[in-house]
């Protein structure tokens, strides 16, 4: 008689733990997400540690040289698609004042670019150094 009440308490504290460890499992099913992934920039890499993307916010430089011979440039935002020997084959940026868009390999590239009071303009580039530009009257 005592034995046939110990194996019925034992089956009850089992069902009991059961219970407990399937409503955990339900439970942990839905983990918590953070609604919003904050920092200063974010890096994808490849399985050998080498830098493939790339979305950082860049501080205003007041000295930087520009190629058309301005001084300065804005706060920014880029984003860099980078390939397996580390050149950046896409690079998307906005300022306070317009964006770009560069997309290139090894034999040129081709610029988008819209700052400021400028028209917008489109620029081919070869290798080689030719480039041909293409503005709005």
């Amino acid at each position: 008689m005592k034995s046939q009440r110990f194996a019925i308490g034992l089956t009850v504290l089992n069902l009991l733990i059961l219970a407990s460890t399937l409503f955990r499992a339900n439970s942990a099913a839905v983990p918590d997400i953070a609604p919003v992934l904050r920092g200063r920039a974010l890096e994808l890499v490849d399985d050998h540690g080498r830098v493939r993307a790339e979305l950082r916010v860049f501080p205003a430089d007041p000295t930087l040289k520009m190629p058309d011979g301005t001084t300065g440039y804005p706060e920014s935002v880029l984003l860099r698609l980078i390939d397996s020997k580390g050149g950046p084959n896409l690079k998307l940026t906005t300022t306070e004042d317009g964006a770009g868009l560069v997309i290139g390999n090894g034999s040129g590239y081709t610029q988008i670019l819209s700052r400021g009071t400028n028209l917008p303009i489109l620029k081919l580039v070869a290798k080689d150094g030719r480039e041909q530009v293409l503005k709005l009257p």
